[in-house]
């Protein structure tokens, strides 16, 4: 049985590593990833726009209220649709979790900072009505992976976009970011130029210039080998400034996963690369990692 397992395995990760310009390879993992004992609870807008709509999940027969992760999909705040990414609700539903997967607005309807406006407003709707579909309003978690880690890096350490909300980031308990861009100056990506009005990108974009003793526990998962994020100057970098200023963080680095890959490890086809969703589930229980000593 282990043998077409391994090579159903090798073929998902070839087809995530080279299809990104082609036909979504994420379509292929949510295939792959039944949803088992969890259910998708609703779908409801957050917002005027179009965009801003959230989709939230929750183990099948949990009575709650169960932690809650706010998870933002990345795509270089240039593409991403959140019914991609309900294998990584699906996963996070089955470990006990209520999930919601908001989409936000894209370049070129917006630049930045109005995704960062859009994902504090889906934030902050969750933080009011999350307790009617389980949720605990006392421990929100938000967690992205690439472009999605900085919405979250930056809703939980620059207290501008969750003011204009009507709330702050005292309403997180921790944050999760996967494999995320927090130190990108000068930017280099031709894509992500114009989103970030380049050549006069703000430096108060860069999550890594808004850590202060008051920003919640941080869990920073990274590739070791991903070629897309130089995990080094970002997640390391972000890192470092959040444990030099006294924040609980805890920092993990796979071997054997890259950029894409990293993210799939949630997914149940692909979950033997590596242990993310363990490392997520373990700094959720442990109350932001509060209840355990920091680690790297």
């Amino acid at each position: 049985m282990r043998a077409p397992y391994f090579a159903a395995c090798a073929a998902t990760v070839l087809l995530l590593s080279g299809l990104l310009a082609a036909c979504s390879p994420l379509s292929l993992v949510n295939a792959v990833s039944p949803s088992g004992a969890t259910r998708t609870v609703a779908s409801a807008a957050y917002g005027t726009n179009p965009r801003h709509v959230l989709d939230i999940y929750r183990p099948e027969n949990w009575t709650g209220p169960a932690p809650v992760i706010v998870f933002y999909y990345g795509g270089n705040w240039v593409n991403g649709e959140r019914g991609d990414y309900a294998f990584v609700g699906r996963a996070l539903a089955a470990r006990g979790f209520v999930v919601v997967i908001p989409d936000y607005r894209l370049y070129p309807q917006v630049r930045y900072p109005d995704f960062l406006t859009d994902s504090a407003e889906a934030l902050a709707w969750t933080s009011r009505r999350i307790k009617a579909y389980g949720g605990d309003p006392k421990r929100i978690y938000a967690m992205g992976h690439s472009a999605g880690a900085y919405n979250a890096a930056m809703l939980a350490l620059d207290p501008r976009w969750l003011r204009a909300q009507g709330t702050a980031p005292s309403i997180l308990r921790g944050w999760i970011g996967m494999a995320g861009p927090y130190n990108f100056l000068p930017v280099e990506n031709e894509t992500t130029r114009p989103v970030f009005l380049y050549p006069n990108t703000p430096r108060d974009s860069q999550p890594i210039n808004h850590v202060t003793v008051n920003a919640p526990p941080a869990l920073l998962i990274a590739a070791r080998n991903d070629s897309t994020v130089d995990p080094e100057r970002n997640t390391g970098a972000l890192a470092d400034r959040l444990r030099a200023t006294g924040v609980p963080v805890r920092e993990v680095s796979f071997t054997g996963v890259n950029h894409v890959t990293l993210l799939a490890t949630l997914s149940s086809s692909l979950r033997r690369l590596a242990p993310s969703l363990d490392a997520i589930e373990d700094f959720v229980h442990s109350d932001g990692g509060r209840k355990l000593p920091p680690a790297r």
